[in-house]
């Protein structure tokens, strides 16, 4: 009886080898992880308080908001499209959400909803180009980067601040102990795995990065999912900018988000999402939102000058850039 009962019991006890080899094949995929790893010993190392309690929080509150926008826009990429215009879909969201809630005193509520509607339209037009009309990604974007940037200098000449304690709940206030913008960055890294791995539409979403012509064959609707997408990236960037305004308790239409669309692709080439499409997940991008999110940190704490920590994150972009190219062939 002992032994019958034992046996089944042992055996769902990996071995030493099995384990060994599974975090190798997860090293093999993500080799993101041993760098990030070496860096935050490094950075602890050598500032003696990156890994204090506080720090992290700090960390993680200031990488959610790339989180929400890198999340979307890897599934863009994995479908074989690209936005640029999500800086300045940031900088316009958080602009109408602020001017809502501060200048036209509605609730918070009606302000994150007019940034998340404006959002979706900035998006809905790259969709239709992009998808519907089959124009270059690169260049609708890039131009609507420019376009959009342009409309929220229109629209809001001057800074904007004072939104009220309502509209601070959104980047201030704790859910459970923890701070809001980290919550719904983790519902948003949930939803896109989930997205990805148990939905058709995810599946549709390698197949018409793998191959569109194939997928199309295939009975796929190959512009649907991509506009779909689109849309979505573009409120999650707005949702971002709402959540930074609320933040900070400002926005200007010049500065906010700017440089910013360039921060969230390194964060996703950084993941292993191949930029010619067809391959990614969300776990990878999350590793890329957390290295930038350290290597910022870890800059500011050594006190390194502002030109030093852009090289750093160019430097990164280039090495996404490498990992892209170069990681399936690791994984072999």
């Amino acid at each position: 009886m002992t032994t019958a009962t034992t046996a089944p019991a042992n055996r769902l006890i990996p071995s030493p080898r099995v384990l060994a080899g599974g975090g190798l094949n997860a090293v093999r995929r993500h080799p993101l992880l041993v760098v990030l790893t070496l860096m935050v010993l490094v950075f602890q190392l050598t500032t003696g308080s990156f890994l204090d309690p506080g720090n992290l929080r700090g960390i993680a509150t200031d990488a959610a908001t790339l989180a929400v926008v890198a999340v979307p826009l890897a599934l863009l990429v994995i479908s074989g499209y690209l936005d640029l215009s999500v800086g300045s879909t940031l900088a316009l969201g958080g602009l109408v959400a602020g001017w809502l809630a501060g200048q036209q005193h509605q609730s918070p509520v009606v302000a994150v909803l007019g940034a998340l509607i404006v959002g979706a339209a900035v998006g809905a037009v790259n969709g239709i180009l992009c998808c519907y009309l089959g124009l270059s990604a690169f260049i609708v974007t890039l131009g609507m980067l420019t376009a959009v940037r342009g409309l929220a200098q229109q629209l809001f000449p001057l800074p904007l601040s004072s939104f009220g304690s309502g509209f601070a709940w959104l980047g201030g206030s704790r859910i459970a102990g923890i701070d809001a913008p980290i919550v719904i960055a983790v519902l948003v890294l949930v939803a896109g795995a989930l997205f990805l791995a148990l939905t058709p539409a995810g599946r549709h979403v390698f197949a018409i990065g793998v191959n569109r012509e194939a997928a199309y064959l295939s009975g796929i609707n190959v512009r649907r999912t991509p506009f779909a997408l689109f849309v979505v990236t573009g409120v999650a960037a707005a949702l971002a900018g709402a959540i930074k305004a609320s933040v900070l308790d400002s926005v200007v239409s010049g500065t906010s988000g700017a440089g910013f669309e360039l921060t969230v692709l390194t964060a996703v080439l950084l993941g292993g999402v191949a930029l010619t499409g067809g391959s990614g997940s969300v776990l990878g991008v999350l590793l890329g939102v957390l290295f930038l999110g350290c290597l910022q940190n870890g800059l500011t704490l050594l006190s390194v000058p502002t030109f030093w920590q852009q090289m750093a994150q160019g430097t990164a972009l280039v090495a996404g850039a490498a990992l892209a190219c170069f990681g399936p062939r690791l994984t072999r």
